[in-house]
């Protein structure tokens, strides 16, 4: 134990090593899993995967137009999803880290944090009743005399910004918390008026947090294939495809072909994201 003390090189390598092999082996082990799949092929005769080099999988994802239409589709809704709830978390994040006394904050954050509590399926289907006909949605559209969304991509939106809600407003309330209190009253004293305050003060600290938030609630959305099965109507996202290829065709080629859009999106929303800089404030 005496030599562990004198090489603190050795006591990090045995902090750091288990968890670092369990990110090389069980999660980069199964994206490159994932990427040799895509490249196999599947008889279409007989359904047997065949493992031989190939890019069939690729060429029909980004030839037939059904494919491209749902990878465009996908990423729309993700980034609606981010931007709802960006300008959602926000403000109930301001107000709970700058506005409220210290007990309803507590209260607040609480509240936040319950609906993580809940199974995502229960709160998925609370939508699918909300949006459904003669469901809390469509009888207030029906009361001021508009048609209800129904089932369909309006439903899926607000059914995964619900859902992913908290992860926004969490880093965004962290990054007002450890804004000083006294820019704010200096700002005030000052002269500044609150717009000018918000952009000058505030904004620079949020745009880290809203980054960090954006992660989970983009990468989620991509990924996500079960909201859309319950409020989607007949649409389909990323996630359906790869759902139906591992099961019903069985065609894990192209099904982890798919899968691959997803990772390489994300990779090219984080590589944006640290040319901002907005990274580096996190």
């Amino acid at each position: 134990m005496s030599s562990l003390h004198r090489h603190p090189r050795v006591r990090l390598g045995l902090l750091l090593g288990p968890p670092i092999l369990w990110l090389g082996v069980a999660y980069l082990g199964a994206l490159a899993a994932l990427f040799v799949t895509a490249l196999w092929s599947q008889n279409s005769f007989t359904g047997v995967i065949e493992r031989e080099w190939t890019l069939d999988s690729f060429r029909t994802l980004f030839t037939v137009e059904v494919y491209r239409t749902i990878a465009l589709r996908t990423i729309g809704v993700a980034l609606l999803v981010t931007l709802i709830d960006a300008v959602v978390a926000f403000p109930i994040a301001l107000y709970m880290s700058k506005v409220a006394r210290p007990g309803l904050r507590r209260f607040l954050l609480v509240a936040v944090l319950m609906p993580l509590w809940a199974s995502y399926l229960v709160k998925a289907y609370a939508w699918r009743g909300m949006f459904a006909e003669g469901g809390l949605v469509s009888s207030m559209f029906e009361a001021v005399g508009l048609k209800s969304p129904g089932f369909g991509l309006t439903a899926t939106v607000v059914t995964l910004a619900y859902l992913w809600l908290p992860y926004m407003i969490l880093p965004i309330y962290a990054g007002l918390e450890r804004l000083p209190d006294s820019l704010l009253e200096a700002s005030a004293d000052l002269g500044a008026k609150t717009p000018q305050t918000i952009r000058r003060v505030i904004l620079p600290v949020v745009v880290p947090a809203m980054v960090a938030g954006s992660i989970f609630t983009f990468s989620l959305t991509l990924g996500d294939y079960i909201a859309v099965r319950i409020v989607g109507g007949t649409n389909q996202l990323l996630g359906n495809v790869v759902y139906d290829n591992v099961g019903a065709a069985n065609n894990l080629p192209f099904a982890a072909a798919v899968a691959t859009i997803p990772v390489v999106v994300m990779l090219g929303y984080l590589a944006a994201v640290r040319r901002t800089g907005a990274m580096e404030s996190l």
